[in-house]
Order: structure tokens, then C-alpha cells, then sequence
């Protein structure tokens, strides 16, 4: 059989958000499906997905016809919104109609790195034992399982894309920076992974052409100190970079504190060697290059 081409793929698909944020806006940039349908919050959310070219659901965790008539047309559904201690907010609403959904080739669920928890500073891979600390991550845990079970009974490939630090356009050190949030926190020791948000796109769109129901680790190859990063955008931008302060005397919120609790280095070998990718910002220094040569650091 003839290799489908980019436009023909791009026709084929009918993506469905389930949450629509900035990763998924990331991954319709560069997919261009045939038809996009995404959830909102409310209806000044739904206005701007609307402008974006996202045709817009207000969803409010009830079942919705305009949902269930679009998840049953889609080929391709993409869950982002995070779940709280009732669980997942999509999975009991839509499940029958996954079920239903005679076109429907893929599942992708966007998970977070924090869900392993605590390893000391060793390098951790898809294979390592998970134990979060926090509440929200024990939450996604529950949540990828639920998906991942889910595409197992209805026979549609889930993969669970457990993401690092995400940057970009809109959101990086030079937004921080110029509206005086920026923060150079020093935890000896202490390095995170971080992923441009092209890079997730791109991740996803391998999967796509290479389904299976896998965990995938998404983060860039070199976990850094934070307060190096801010740093380095403050190089770039010609301001003085903000005073270092010790951990032990910041002033942070009880997320960002818990943050600080977990040490890791996240792999990224399953991405390159089973879905063939290649990131384009392998370290935060190429990625926070582009975004100011570009100007782009401010938005698309």
C-alpha cells in the first residue's frame, strides 16, 4: 500500500481535546488536522479557542451531546486536564462514547514527570517504580491507569506522555524576567528537567505514526539548576539576573516548595529510540536561544 502523505494524515484527522491548553494548541499548530474540537471552562475560554480555529465545547464535567457527537466522530483524542480527587474529569462522562467511536485510532493522555516522585538524583526511565508525594500526583498515577485501561478494553492505542517543565513562547525565564517574578532559588544539588512545548508537539505526532499503548518519558537531555537557567535568559535579554537565595529562606508557595522536594533526571530514551525522536531544543540554552532571537519569547 502507497504511504499516506502529510496532507492526506492531516485530512484523516479529527482531534478531540479533552482540556485545551497550551501544549494542545502546541500539537494543533503543527498537526493541522482536518477538524479540531476542544473543551472549555467557560464561555470566555470557548471564545478563545473559537479565534484559535477550535471549534469550542463549554464543558462543566456532565454529559454534553455537542461532546458525545464529537468524540464519537474523532480519530485522534487528546487529554490534558488534570485530575482531582475525584478522578479524571472526562473519563466517566465520554467512555461509551470512546467505545462508540468507530474511527477513533489513537488516545494520547498528558501526565507529568512529578508522578515518580522522589529519586534521589538518579536517572529515571518509564520502567521506574512510581511514588509521589504530592496528592496531584498520586491523582495522575490514578488517572494514567484508568486511560491506559480504557484503551486496552475498547482496543485503541493510549499512550501516556509523562512531560517535563514545560516551556515556550508566552511562558518561559523572559516573561518571568520582565515581570519581575523571576527567582534564582538555590538548592545545592537540585536540577529539574525541562521540554519546549514544539517538542511535545512533535513527540506527539510520532506517536501518532508510531501507535502502541506506552509510557512515554518527554524532557530534554540535560537537567539543570534552575537558578543557572534563569540566569542564562538574563544574559540574553542584557539584565542583571536577579540575587541568588538560599531555598531555606524563600518565600514560596507550598506547590513550588514541594517541587524542591523531588530529585530526579528524567531519560528521554524511549522517545528517541522507539518513536524516532529528535528534539530540536535538547537543552534549555538552544531553547531559550530561539525564543529570543526569534521574539517569539513573548507569544506566538
Amino acid at each position: 500500500m502507497q504511504a499516506l502523505t502529510e496532507e492526506t494524515r492531516q485530512k484523516e484527522m479529527r482531534l478531540v481535546g479533552l482540556g485545551f491548553g497550551y501544549s494542545a494548541h502546541a500539537f494543533l499548530r503543527a498537526a493541522r488536522p482536518e477538524s479540531a474540537v476542544g473543551t472549555a471552562r467557560s464561555a470566555e475560554k470557548a471564545e478563545e479557542l473559537l479565534r484559535r480555529g477550535v471549534r469550542s465545547i463549554v464543558y462543566h464535567g456532565e454529559p454534553s451531546p455537542a461532546l458525545s457527537e464529537a468524540v464519537r466522530h474523532a480519530t485522534h483524542i487528546l487529554v490534558s486536564a488534570g485530575p482531582n480527587e475525584h478522578g479524571d474529569p472526562f473519563l466517566r462522562v465520554v467512555e461509551r462514547d470512546l467505545a462508540h467511536a468507530p474511527d477513533l485510532k489513537w488516545i494520547g493522555y498528558l501526565s507529568t514527570v512529578g508522578v515518580y516522585g522522589d529519586h534521589g538524583g538518579q536517572l529515571v526511565d518509564e520502567r521506574a517504580v512510581c511514588h509521589p508525594i504530592a496528592d496531584r500526583g498520586v491523582w495522575r498515577l490514578e488517572a494514567e491507569a484508568a486511560w491506559m485501561a480504557l484503551g486496552r478494553r475498547i482496543n485503541v492505542h493510549t499512550a501516556v506522555f509523562r512531560l517535563a517543565g514545560i516551556y515556550g513562547p508566552g511562558r518561559n525565564q523572559f516573561v518571568a524576567l520582565n515581570e519581575g517574578r523571576a527567582k534564582r532559588i538555590v538548592k545545592p544539588g537540585q536540577v529539574f528537567n525541562r521540554i519546549h512545548v514544539d517538542d511535545i508537539a512533535a513527540t506527539l505526532q510520532a506517536s501518532i505514526e508510531r501507535p502502541a499503548s506506552r509510557v512515554y518519558n518527554v524532557a530534554d537531555d540535560e537537567p539543570a539548576p534552575p537558578q543557572e537557567v534563569v540566569a542564562y535568559a538574563a544574559g540574553l535579554m542584557g539584565v542583571e539576573p536577579p540575587p541568588e537565595v538560599p531555598f531555606d529562606e524563600a518565600d514560596l508557595s507550598p506547590m513550588a516548595r514541594s517541587f524542591y522536594g523531588e530529585l530526579k533526571r528524567i531519560s528521554n530514551a524511549r522517545i528517541r529510540q522507539e518513536l524516532g525522536v529528535r528534539l530540536t531544543y535538547p537543552t534549555y540554552r538552544e531553547g531559550l536561544n530561539r525564543l529570543w532571537e526569534s521574539g517569539q519569547w513573548r507569544g506566538y
